[in-house]
């Protein structure tokens, strides 16, 4: 005999708030160049990069995503309390247990929230963003909050002159929530594991604990192997993004994709086809790249530079470790 099971009713969802951490330590590419050999003119010229924020020993992955989240509660009008799952997005988590999203919602005051994380490295905040909107829009939960945080410092070596200049520490949330009208669009996604060496660890902690004369886990990457292929994905998935929400380029208002290297973004932009009228964040230059925490970042820049407002339709794009990406057309909070 076969049972039929119920289908959730279906309603729509939409970010209703953003907030950020941005670390107190400004370090300047005057002060990277100190620990690898380089110039500030170099970093510039090949990232865009002028400044980045780095964490200090109390703004701990928890602190500075409680903190996000906070702001972004308060920009919602939404209280912890109403909170029914959080989910974090994050690859330099070096605690597997307890889940970084149940610390969250204990410190946030999120009694009874359902709480995981997501390791999707710098498209991550995108994946979890997609399944916080189906969770509200099939009546799964109310309000879903979204936090993508970052200590790139513990897992880079700061004398690494391929990535040292790059990354940086933060963190940015969001909620989801219910609207009377589609707010997130539907996501694109994808991978490519034949070039996960691009972007890698170069061993584990399991490995190093038993035998600690092997470095540290630090993470390893191929610039100019990754930048193609970003470039060869991102665009393709952008484009087919914008068909599934039903929009052309000319109608989106911003253009948010991760912070990885503001060369990368231009290009992106570019090709696919963005014209002038739509903001290109460019929160690289002074956030460096902060891998999930990048995108929810530069959105609140954004919006509290004036250069989008709330209603504006925005195309998200994270790529990333995998090498994977996934995006969506979001309407701004």
């Amino acid at each position: 005999m076969t049972s039929q099971l119920l289908a959730a009713p279906r309603t729509h969802s939409r970010i209703l708030g953003v907030g950020v951490h941005r670390p107190r330590r400004v370090v300047s590419n005057k002060e990277i160049c100190e620990w690898i050999d380089s110039t500030e003119e170099w970093i510039e010229t090949r990232s865009g990069i002028r400044s980045r924020r780095f964490a200090e020993k109390d703004e701990t992955l928890a602190v500075m995503a409680v903190s996000a989240a906070r702001s972004a509660l308060r920009h919602a009008g939404v209280g912890a309390g109403e909170v029914d799952c959080v989910i974090v997005a994050s690859m330099s988590n070096l605690v597997q247990t307890p889940p970084l999203a149940v610390t969250v919602a204990a410190d946030l005051g999120a009694t009874g929230s359902a709480g995981f994380d997501v390791s999707a490295a710098c498209a991550g905040f995108c994946h979890a963003l997609a399944i916080a909107g189906d969770m509200v829009s099939t009546r799964q939960a109310r309000y879903v909050l979204v936090a993508g945080v970052e200590r790139m410092t513990d897992i880079v070596d700061p004398t690494d002159r391929g990535v040292a200049f790059l990354f940086a520490d933060g963190a940015g949330a969001v909620v989801v929530g219910p609207s009377a009208a589609p707010g997130i669009g539907p996501v694109v996604r994808g991978a490519d594991g034949s070039s996960r060496d691009a972007l890698r660890m170069n061993t584990g902690w399991g490995a190093f604990r038993a035998d600690p004369t092997l470095p540290p886990p630090r993470m390893k990457m191929d610039g100019r192997r990754v930048f193609r292929w970003a470039v060869e994905h991102a665009v393709p998935a952008g484009r087919r993004a914008l068909e599934l929400a039903g929009l052309a380029p000319g109608d989106l208002a911003a253009f948010v994709p991760h912070q990885a290297n503001l060369r990368m973004i231009e290009i992106l932009a570019a090709r696919i086809g963005l014209p002038d009228h739509v903001a290109v964040a460019d929160d690289v230059v002074v956030s460096g790249n902060t891998s999930a925490a990048s995108i929810p970042l530069a959105m609140e820049a954004l919006l509290r530079s004036g250069r989008a407002a709330s209603g504006d339709a925005a195309l998200l794009m994270g790529f990333g470790a995998g090498l994977n990406y996934a995006g969506q057309v979001v309407h701004l909070p």
